[in-house]
């Protein structure tokens, strides 16, 4: 399960798993990978079935989701003001915007686009959410898409009753002013409205429980939820008014599968269309009636240490049993990634030397980084000068005051099998160089609350992100990013973070920009907050009765183009 991130996920799944190159030295490519076509006309009617192997948490709106499993809905029933390229670059949806400075931007709506239940969509209804994420009552992890909106700090923390920088010009105009110049102020400023309508009369605090959020979500999309069943289920029919013209398909069924289940309901037709792990992957590709289709992923897979904790505000280190550096560049020696990625990514993983997915040009070449590859005698001698000894002769090492060490390793569960055997196998590597290690397994939609709210159980830990369009790491490495699990703080690499997206400082100069971001890369793996460990080619199976799919780096086209052969 990765986070989906729209900072970025967003992640978003968000989304996003959320891979291209090996970081062995395969050559890069960003192109877009075609999926289904047909010389005929598409044809209208029918139902999908859309499998996924993890239920989602249950919350269908974008300005409160945190997870993938979310996102697998979301991208039927929501859209964005803005869309985005093959090459990751915006591109105009429902808004489109002029700037001449970078700081100031003008938004224009298109006219006519409709709420699924009929009120038309306004400037309005996102000065609505934006004013909703910047409130201090708001519980979701986005304010940081908003906070960096002219005034918006000060409504957070109610010291003015509007936010200065949104100026409403009429119903589909609006001008954003932002706190500085900033590169990437369109990439990172958020860009799904909320219906006013619907949430009225219901308090920001209670925005996250309600229905409107839980049963029975209003979006923009193609698809509208019909039916929930929970841990099983969910029904989407048609949106027959949605503002890009009416979706081919009649209804989608979106299905939770067990992931040993799912080969034999995709040769049986019972699944029509389903992301898959690549555990999967050698029997799928052997169905005759399936079509698989992989493109390179933004996502990828790491192991983070506590290192500190999230006051409300900011990260704050002040947990101190994985703060030797030497400790953890000795875990990261520890690990064969290769031979597990391998094992438990069967050609769809390859391994990764830095928080950014090989796909995003600011990717810093594996020549520029320490690789940390697999030594198990130097994990030793960097454990022994860090005081990490064995001396009680047990066959695990003491920490340097001589008391007992036990790594605390944590990883979320759902019904892949594969999950908890991947887990162990990190543990056996640190286990064969002294390190004694706990496996604690945690039921996914528990595992990211826990991190969050700094539950001490959870010391070293498995995650994933999807990173989005926007390559810019600061909202999930950054001192007061909330999504920087480990809770990691560094002046410096605060620094490099806000310079690369100075315009003073590197004005629309992408090499620039670009030498800002390596070097920051160059930081994280020397001191090595997280291990990354994985990035993974995004794949999809297909039955060939499904056509009008491609796949990007970020996903799928829009489902209203999708249709099935009668």
């Amino acid at each position: 399960m990765k986070r989906k991130s729209i900072l970025l996920l967003t992640a978003l799944m968000l989304v996003m798993s959320m891979f291209l190159a090996a970081c062995g030295g395969k050559e890069k490519a960003n192109e877009t990978t075609k999926g289904k076509s047909s010389s005929g006309e598409p044809q209208d009617g029918g139902t999908l079935v859309y499998g996924v192997d993890t239920a989602p948490e249950g919350i269908f709106n974008f300005n409160f989701y945190g997870n993938a499993s979310d996102a697998n809905v979301l991208q039927f029933i929501d859209d964005s003001l803005i869309d985005y390229d093959e090459n990751m670059k915006p591109i105009p949806k429902i808004a489109s915007w002029e700037t001449k400075d970078n700081k100031v931007f003008k938004f224009t709506f298109k006219k006519g686009v409709k709420w699924q239940n009929g009120e038309e969509l306004t400037v309005d209804d996102w000065i609505f959410a934006i004013k909703t994420l910047a409130d201090k009552d708001y519980d979701g992890p986005r304010y940081t898409n908003v906070q960096t909106i002219e005034g918006a700090p000060a409504y957070h923390d109610g010291k003015a009753k509007e936010i200065a920088g949104l100026k409403k010009i009429d119903d589909y105009n609006i001008e954003i002013t932002f706190d500085k110049a900033r590169v990437n102020n369109l990439e990172n400023v958020w860009t799904y409205p909320m219906s006013r309508k619907e949430f009225e009369g219901v308090k920001i605090k209670d925005m996250s429980a309600s229905p409107q959020v839980r049963q029975k979500p209003i979006g923009t999309g193609p698809y509208k939820i019909n039916k929930v069943v929970p841990g099983e289920s969910i029904e989407l029919v048609r949106n027959d008014d949605y503002w890009q013209g009416k979706p081919h398909i009649e209804k989608i069924i979106i299905k939770v599968v067990d992931p040993s289940l799912l080969v034999g309901e995709l040769k049986n037709n019972s699944i029509d269309f389903s992301p898959f792990s690549p555990v999967s992957y050698d029997e799928i590709k052997k169905l005759n009636n399936i079509e698989v289709l992989t493109s390179p992923g933004v996502s990828y897979y790491y192991v983070g240490f506590r290192l500190g904790t999230w006051d409300g505000k900011k990260n704050v280190a002040n947990y101190d049993k994985y703060s030797n550096k030497q400790l953890r560049q000795a875990m990261a020696y520890a690990m064969n990634r290769e031979e597990w990625n391998k094992a438990f990514f069967f050609g769809l993983g390859h391994p990764v030397n830095r928080p950014i997915p090989s796909s995003h040009w600011i990717a810093a070449d594996n020549s520029e980084l320490n690789e940390y590859k697999y030594d198990p005698e130097k994990a030793k001698q960097l454990l022994d000068e860090a005081g990490y000894k064995d001396k009680d002769g047990d066959g695990f090492r003491e920490d340097p005051n001589g008391k007992p060490f036990v790594v605390n390793f944590s990883h979320y569960q759902t019904t892949n099998p594969t999950f908890e055997a991947r887990a162990k196998q990190i543990a056996q590597y640190w286990e064969e160089v002294g390190l004694k290690t706990k496996v604690t397994m945690t039921e996914a939609n528990l595992y990211y609350d826990k991190l969050e709210k700094g539950d001490k159980s959870i010391e070293v830990f498995f995650g994933g992100w999807s990173t989005g369009s926007d390559p810019d790491p600061s909202g999930l490495w950054g001192s007061t990013a909330l999504w920087n699990y480990p809770r990691w703080v560094n002046e410096k690499s605060d620094q490099l973070l806000a310079d690369a997206l100075d315009v003073a400082k590197v004005g629309t100069d992408q090499a620039k920009r670009k030498a800002l971001y390596v070097e920051w890369q160059k930081l994280f793996n020397d001191e090595l907050p997280a291990i990354p460990i994985s990035e993974l080619d995004d794949s999809y199976a297909l039955t060939k009765r499904v056509q009008g799919v491609k796949v990007t780096p970020l996903g799928t086209n829009s489902p209203h183009q999708w249709w099935i052969e009668q």
